[in-house]
Order: C-alpha cells, then sequence, then structure tokens
C-alpha cells in the first residue's frame, strides 16, 4: 500500500504541518484525528489496516491530517475567543491548503470528510459549513455543540458566545439555514452519524439527527451498544461505513 509523509510551512496557521497519504486512487478520504490524536493516529489505532484492501484496490486515498484541538479548544490557557479564531484557521487551512493538493493529487475521487470524537465534529462543521465541497460525511462518537458540559466534559468556550460560536455549532446554525442553494447541496450529501448508547453525547447525536431530518437532510444515525468511543469500535464502524 501506498504511504506518503507530507510536511509544509502554512502561512494560514504559521507553523509546519504534517500528513500521511494512503493509497493512490479513489473516493479521498480527509481524516481528522480526536482530541489527543496526531495525523498518524488513525494508523497507530488501525484503522488504516481495516481500510488497506480498499486502498490497495484503488478505492479509496486517505489523508490524515493534524487536529491542533491543544492550540485551539483545548487550550484553557487562551481566550475563548482565541480558541476559535485557532479553529478557524485550521479550517482556512484545510480548505485552502489540503483540500487543493487532495485534488492535484486526485483529481478524480470524490472527497469524504471523517473524524472521530473532536475529530468529528471538526469533520461535520466543515462540511455543513461547505457541503458544496464534499460528497460524504462520515462521524463517529461526536459532540455536535462545543458550548454543552456533560458529566466530566466542560464547556470547551466557557460561557463564551458570540456570532462566531453560533456558526460553528451545528445545531445552533443548522436550524436557521436559509440559503437554498446551501441546503439543495447538502442534501446531496451522504452522511453517516454513529454514537453509542452509553455515550454522554447520546442526546446530541439524537438532537441534531431531529433538526436533519426537519430540514429534509436524508442521514444514517446508527447507534451502537455501549459506549463505542474508542479504536475498537471505531475499527469495526470504519469496515462498515467507509
Amino acid at each position: 500500500m501506498n504511504r506518503e509523509y507530507l510536511r509544509w510551512y502554512s502561512p494560514r496557521l504559521h507553523r509546519d504541518m504534517e500528513l500521511l497519504v494512503f493509497g493512490h486512487r479513489g473516493a479521498k478520504v480527509l481524516m481528522f484525528p480526536t482530541r489527543e490524536g496526531r495525523f498518524w493516529e488513525y494508523e497507530a489505532l488501525g484503522l488504516v489496516d481495516v481500510l488497506a484492501d480498499k486502498v490497495r484496490a484503488g478505492q479509496l486515498q486517505l489523508f490524515c491530517v493534524e487536529g491542533l484541538a491543544n492550540e485551539s479548544f483545548y487550550a484553557r490557557n487562551l481566550p475563548p475567543a482565541d480558541r476559535l479564531r485557532r479553529h478557524r484557521a485550521l479550517e482556512e487551512y484545510v480548505l485552502n491548503e489540503v483540500l487543493p493538493l487532495m485534488a492535484q493529487w486526485n483529481p478524480e475521487g470524490a472527497t469524504i470528510v471523517h473524524g472521530c470524537s473532536l475529530g468529528a465534529y471538526q469533520a461535520a462543521s466543515l462540511v455543513f459549513r461547505h457541503p458544496h465541497l464534499f460528497s460524504k460525511l462520515v462521524a463517529f462518537s461526536g459532540r455536535y455543540d462545543l458550548t454543552l458540559q456533560i458529566e466530566s466534559f466542560d464547556d470547551l468556550l466557557d460561557g463564551h458566545y458570540d456570532d462566531e460560536v453560533y456558526f460553528h455549532t451545528p445545531t445552533h446554525f443548522l436550524p436557521g439555514l436559509s440559503q437554498t442553494w446551501r441546503l439543495d447541496r447538502l442534501r446531496s450529501v451522504d452522511i453517516v452519524l454513529t454514537i453509542g448508547n452509553a455515550d454522554p453525547f447520546l442526546d446530541n447525536n439524537l438532537h441534531l439527527s431531529r433538526l436533519l431530518h426537519e430540514m429534509g437532510v436524508h442521514h444514517q444515525l446508527h447507534v451502537w451498544d455501549g459506549r463505542a468511543h474508542r479504536g475498537q469500535s471505531w475499527r469495526k464502524m470504519a469496515a462498515l461505513y467507509i
């Protein structure tokens, strides 16, 4: 299986950024890591191995990027507005540096976005904000409202709320989505969400599913037994849904 390591200086993030590419053609899969993960996380967790047959057959090409959680939402030393600003810079990096690279390497394949845990939020936020760029979203064990405080999970913005928070919180801005072109494009995206029935963010996933249903956005929500919030479950999910 073809494996490439890439690194370049990002002018949008003002730092070097690294990523791994697996495969040579097929549908392009942009993969966001978990909160504590790095660009090599899905290789370490075995998800790349699970998808290896599809990658070797030219059905999928994986692009595993950094998530920068410790520089954005989990940078508790920064004011909340600065955490969100760093997340926006990451989004600009993906839109203006990573996606063009993916298109250059593989101009014909469809573009899928995937993530687990916080990476699921990053993947979903990107697709819901820019649905015209993607054909499929596959999000495992995500939370789609970072202002929620549940069990040991804090409000990642410490009560801060403004328009930027609103437009980066899918369960907040989706009900107010009025642009016909954006809704039409979102309705054409293949959306797959998974969550464990013991995951603290089950209700948040159910709420998002209800919103999408009310908007006429077809999607799949798969509820797994238990917490289902670790590599063992994600490997099984990847085999089924990516």
